[in-house]
C-alpha cells in the first residue's frame, strides 16, 4: 500500500508517478521557455512566478526559488541550459 501525501491512498501508483512526472516535464519546458535569452536567477524566477500567477511574499521566494534552482540544476546537467558569466552576472540560457 502506497500512502501518497496529496493523493488517495493505493496499491498501484502507476498513474499517479505518470501523473507526476508529467507535470515535472511541463515545468522544465516552462523554465525552458523563459530562458530562451542569457537570463539571471532572479529573472527566471520572476518569470515563473509570473506565468503560474503566483504572489511573491518571502516563504514563496524561498521555497519556490529552491525548487526552480534544482530544475536549473537538473536542465544543465541534461544538456538542456548552459550557463555563463556575463559583466559579473552568472547567467542561464537554453542551450
Amino acid at each position: 500500500m502506497f500512502v501518497p501525501a496529496h493523493a488517495d491512498a493505493s496499491t498501484d501508483v502507476k498513474q499517479l508517478v505518470r501523473y507526476n512526472r508529467d507535470k515535472v516535464h511541463r515545468v522544465a519546458e516552462r523554465i525552458l521557455s523563459i530562458c530562451g535569452e542569457p537570463m539571471c536567477f532572479e529573472r527566471i524566477l520572476q518569470g515563473v512566478f509570473k506565468s503560474y500567477g503566483l504572489s511573491m511574499n518571502f516563504e514563496q521566494y524561498v521555497l519556490v526559488g529552491s525548487t526552480v534552482r534544482s530544475y536549473l540544476s537538473w536542465l544543465k546537467d541534461t544538456g538542456k541550459l548552459k550557463t555563463e558569466f556575463q559583466d559579473s552576472m552568472f547567467l542561464w540560457q537554453k542551450a
